[in-house]
């Protein structure tokens, strides 16, 4: 079952995504075992009361939403506490995508070797802990995470929202303002964009993103997001202040690390 604009639906049985379409949310939700809630956060927010109550008593629902602390807030005043029989919420979001939207962009290997945060209700900080271990609902969406190929990791929502500060919400701020900086040197010839090469590309890829999927997850994490820019912006003023030093070895060897790190993450 899916939920949807009409027309967006319209596409999706077109294409083979959904058997049935819903423009009633209550519609789609209803006897579902699982129900997956793929909206911005504050989509995601507004909704949860009445997912709540329409969603079978047994049944799990969990989102994608890019920041967990409101989410999870939110949540907790519509769902059954764990042990409860009624439907339950397990707070996620799976560390993987790309700059496009919608149903065009999916990509069926888009999870494959990918984090996946899943946050308890209530938060469980470490596998041992994860409530998962008591409850048939979640251990079947965990199995079915690892199906498509993501890699499962409990967390709690505050430390989620730190670590995707740093690793998510960041490098795509940063694209965005570095975008900024080469749209403003572009002069009427269309230089120095058209000299651009591949590595520019690699860099601004995240700038391809819609405003309208960031605006609650920069609403939604500002102070992470504050900390981390006054890092990056320490971090750059050090860079500026050194160019004419030749001290920047140590910060090429650091950052040589960082990428051998994430490159053997894959």
């Amino acid at each position: 079952m899916g939920w949807d604009k009409p027309e967006v639906l319209a596409r999706a049985a077109a294409l083979g995504v959904v058997d049935e379409g819903h423009a009633v949310l209550s519609d789609a939700v209803a006897g579902a075992d699982l129900i997956y809630v793929a909206l911005p956060v504050g989509l995601t927010i507004e909704r949860m009361p009445e997912i709540a109550r329409h969603a079978a008593p047994g049944a799990l629902v969990s989102d994608a939403a890019s920041t967990k602390r409101a989410v999870c807030a939110a949540a907790q005043t519509c769902f059954a506490p764990l042990g409860d029989k009624g439907a339950r919420f397990l707070g996620g979001h799976p560390m993987a995508g790309n700059e496009g939207s919608g149903l065009e962009a999916a990509d069926a290997a888009l999870f494959c070797g990918a984090q996946y945060a899943l946050i308890g209700m209530p938060c469980a900080p470490t596998p041992s802990e994860a409530p998962s271990a008591s409850d048939a609902r979640i251990q079947k969406f965990v199995q079915l995470l690892e199906g498509i190929g993501a890699r499962p990791i409990w967390m709690d929502a505050a430390t989620h929202d730190r670590a995707a500060a740093v690793v998510s919400h960041l490098p795509q701020l940063l694209a965005v303002a570095l975008a900024g900086v080469a749209r403003e040197a572009t002069d009427q010839t269309g230089m120095p964009l058209t000299l651009a090469g591949r590595g520019l590309r690699d860099a601004l890829r995240l700038a391809g993103s819609p405003y309208a999927l960031w605006r609650d997850i920069v609403l939604t994490n500002t102070d992470n997001l504050e900390a981390s820019l006054d890092r990056l912006a320490q971090a750059v003023e050090h860079l500026r202040t050194n160019l004419r030093q030749r001290e920047l070895e140590e910060e090429f060897a650091a950052a040589n690390e960082v990428y051998k790190i994430l490159r053997n993450l894959q």
